[in-house]
């Protein structure tokens, strides 16, 4: 799949966006190294901290169905309908990403394609933890 069909689609996810607090609509779509897609939105709740993001909802998603395998994820965000300004994950986000993902997972933003490392490049994870 292209960088701009999998954006199309992660713009497309922020349509099912609950985001009636902050107004700012975020879809995601991750692309499985088999090629399944599996989408997500950021998910609002009056008490901020029981919010998801979109990309955790989609890898979350993943994940429950089996799937940990992951080739590229994009993200798009924005309190309008215009998307062109990249939205860049949370650092929850991004733990979450190197929880399930190789510093070369690509991220592709309005802007162009990341890899994880480029955000996260020092990271917690099981090696942290001896």
């Amino acid at each position: 799949m292209r960088n701009d069909e999998l954006f199309a689609a992660a713009v497309k996810a922020a349509g099912n966006s609950y985001s009636k607090y902050s107004g700012f609509s975020v879809g995601a779509a991750l692309l499985t190294a088999d090629g399944r897609l599996f989408i997500g939105c950021n998910i609002e709740n009056a008490s901020y901290s029981l919010t998801n993001c979109a990309e955790r909802t989609a890898i979350f998603k993943a994940v429950s169905e089996g799937c940990t395998d992951f080739a590229a994820i994009a993200v798009a965000g924005s309190s309008t309908e215009d998307f062109s300004k990249p939205c860049f994950p949370c650092g929850a986000c991004l733990q979450v990403m190197s929880e399930f993902c190789g510093n070369d997972m690509r991220i592709i933003l309005s802007d162009g394609e990341y890899k994880l490392s480029d955000f996260l490049p020092k990271r917690f994870d099981e090696e942290s933890m001896k």
